[in-house]
């Protein structure tokens, strides 16, 4: 039987470790909650990078690598790719497609966090939904600007800056009411793909809110690319059965 080690990252990765009996290992960053009923072996913390993951792949008996994890997490995805040559066995990854802009959507594209900050200078109100990312510039908020900024765990904000810790999924009549009631003029957001997280890109929509959109990093390339979950479970079984 093969023995897998899942990378997770996203909700769908959830979906794929339920699938997993005990001989195989889901793996996590350690940011979130640690799932407790899964039949696999859970594994928390790094590596140490691609050739960490190498080592503890050939330790651990590892066949198969599967990089489930978020699609902004471009080095994990290329410490996996790597890893998986130097140890000899294949990498599958799960890609979750972009959201797409419809007719009615304002999305303005950012590559960087330099060309975002230009982007925004019009704005009062901005809806930051990019994880952590911006904790680090809290210091350097405009005097026209108040930051909503909305993360997975709590952190300290500032007197021009209020940190919301929340975890979704979100429902569309929340997002309305956290639109209306901090009066968000723009919105910062990832394009993660996730069902969990588009509400907020509806709320926008209706309220002719502008979205910056921080591009996508390129990923490292790997043996198969999976764009659905049941796709890749179905591939999965093919697998561990041959």
């Amino acid at each position: 039987m093969k023995r897998v080690l899942l990378l997770g990252g996203v909700t769908e990765a959830l979906a794929i470790a339920r699938r997993l009996g005990p001989q195989h290992i889901y793996s996590l960053a350690g940011v979130g909650r640690v799932p407790t009923d899964l039949s696999c072996q859970v594994r928390v913390g790094g590596y140490g990078g691609a050739e960490g993951l190498a080592q503890f792949i050939h330790e651990q008996g590892i066949d198969l690598l599967l990089d489930a994890t978020h699609p902004y997490a471009a080095q994990i995805s290329q410490n996996a790719a790597i890893a998986s040559h130097l140890s000899g066995i294949p990498c599958w990854a799960l890609r979750r497609p972009a959201w797409q802009a419809g007719p009615d959507d304002d999305w303005r594209h950012v590559s960087d966090w330099a060309e975002l900050i230009n982007a925004l200078a019009p704005f009062k109100r901005p809806l930051f939904t990019l994880g952590r990312e911006p904790l680090q510039h809290l210091d350097e908020i405009p005097l026209h600007q108040f930051w909503t900024l909305r993360a997975l765990d709590t952190y300290p904000g500032n007197p021009r800056c209020e940190i919301i810790a929340a975890r979704g999924p979100f429902l569309l009549e929340d997002e309305r009411e956290l639109f209306a009631r901090r009066n968000i003029d723009v919105l910062i957001s990832k394009n993660s793909g996730s069902t969990a997280t588009e509400p907020k890109l509806q709320v926008a929509r209706e309220m002719s809110v502008p979205v910056l959109i921080l591009g996508r990093p390129v990923l490292a390339e790997v043996d198969r690319e999976f764009l659905r979950v049941d796709e890749l479970l179905e591939a999965l079984q093919d697998s561990l059965v041959n």
